[in-house]
């Protein structure tokens, strides 16, 4: 009895460590868009990219930004300027795109 409640608190614990991990991690979109490299090329601010065509991300309606990021990612919205981003996207899961998302129609 005693091994299987050690291996069942040792199971509960990893679980729990790697559930607060990831939704922490997730859920701080303004980390995500340093991590994701969104800062690059949007500014880090996310208000001065580095070129004029670029959007600049802040204030944006977060639906709308998060509805980008997959046509992006899913290839719905493909021309000149999404061939950049479609590598970026390939690396940030819905669930960083909505906290990103979220946290640009904060600023």
């Amino acid at each position: 009895m005693k091994k299987f409640l050690t291996l069942s608190l040792g199971s509960a614990a990893l679980a729990l460590t790697l559930g607060m991990v990831s939704g922490a991690y997730a859920a701080d979109g303004a980390e995500l868009f340093k991590v994701k490299t969104c800062w690059a090329c949007h500014g880090k601010d996310a208000n001065t990219p580095i070129m004029p065509t670029y959007p600049k991300l802040a204030g944006q309606n977060a639906d709308y930004a998060f509805n980008q990021m997959k046509d992006i990612k899913s290839g719905a919205r493909n021309n000149g300027q999404t061939a950049a981003m479609k590598g970026v996207m390939g690396l940030v899961s819905e669930e960083e795109m909505r906290a990103i998302a979220d946290w640009l129609g904060t600023l």
